[in-house]
């Protein structure tokens, strides 16, 4: 968005220019001519003396602005002398931790265990459980076994395979092996904009996850374009095996906020998107 378009910029700067006379204009001065009612006799005096008034306004300003962002010693701020409470984090604010360096898989693994990783581990896993992964049966088991408590992951399976029958599939376009018809992109990624911690200790952890959706398909002659959902997913998660592990999940829609008025791209350009903009790995 360029200045232009914010707040109807361009014809602020307009508005200003003739509230304040016209800053925005060149005058120029004509030679005299005899007989010119507009030539007038000029006025030479006045030109060096506004140049002088000018020129000692702005140094007058300078020293003044010098010897405000200098003065000190009498204060009592908190923030000079060091002795008063920092501002505290918000809750969306990044901690600044870096990020888990391993993967299984080629999901993150390995969290802190704290209130920290828990997050994490949820953002990622939100992630990974909203892939396009999931539509295949055999990355769909590995993804399951992956994230889940064993006791979790074998409950898990066959509900899953059920859910992501050929009837499914077919809806959503792709082939019973959960493949794009050629020349076609299906799109499905989570995409976390918030997390937080509902409960924990160190043996379990209840962490909330935020996400923006995307999913649909993508091609010249799709029905089913891609379409973006905001939704909470829950996790209730245990220390299991050096890392966070899912025992149950739910999601619920929203918290959704008003839809802007941004056009719709088409549909090469979502596709060329998916292949060109890689995903994250989240830490909290």
């Amino acid at each position: 968005m360029s200045l232009g378009d914010e707040h109807r910029y361009g014809e602020s700067a307009r508005a200003d220019d003739e509230l304040y006379g016209g800053g925005g204009q060149t005058r120029t001065r004509l030679p005299d001519r005899a007989g010119d009612p507009y030539g007038g006799a000029r006025r030479g005096g006045r030109s060096s003396s506004r140049s002088l008034i000018t020129v000692v306004a702005v140094v007058v300003l300078l020293v003044a602005a010098i010897a405000f962002a200098n003065r000190g010693g009498g204060g009592s701020s908190a923030a000079n002398d060091g002795s008063g409470s920092k501002p505290k984090t918000a809750a969306t604010a990044a901690t600044g931790k870096q990020p888990v360096r391993t993967q299984t898989a080629g999901i993150p693994s390995g969290f802190a265990h704290d209130e920290q990783g828990a997050q994490s581990a949820a953002a990622n896993y939100s992630v990974a459980l909203g892939s396009t992964g999931m539509f295949k049966k055999d990355t769909r088991h590995a993804i399951v076994d992956l994230l889940y408590t064993p006791d979790a992951a074998a409950r898990l399976q066959a509900p899953m395979d059920q859910a992501y029958s050929a009837d499914f599939l077919s809806r959503m376009g792709l082939d019973a092996s959960g493949n794009a018809p050629a020349g076609n992109t299906f799109v499905s990624r989570v995409v976390p904009v918030g997390t937080t911690v509902q409960q924990y200790s160190d043996s379990s952890a209840k962490v909330a996850v935020w996400y923006v959706g995307l999913i649909g398909m993508s091609g010249q002659t799709s029905t089913d374009p891609v379409t973006s959902s905001w939704k909470t997913w829950t996790f209730d998660l245990q220390w299991s095996r050096d890392d966070w592990k899912i025992v149950s999940d739910s999601q619920k829609d929203g918290p959704a906020p008003v839809p802007g008025d941004d056009k719709a791209a088409t549909s090469d350009e979502i596709s060329k998107a998916i292949e060109e903009y890689g995903g994250f790995t989240y830490a909290r």
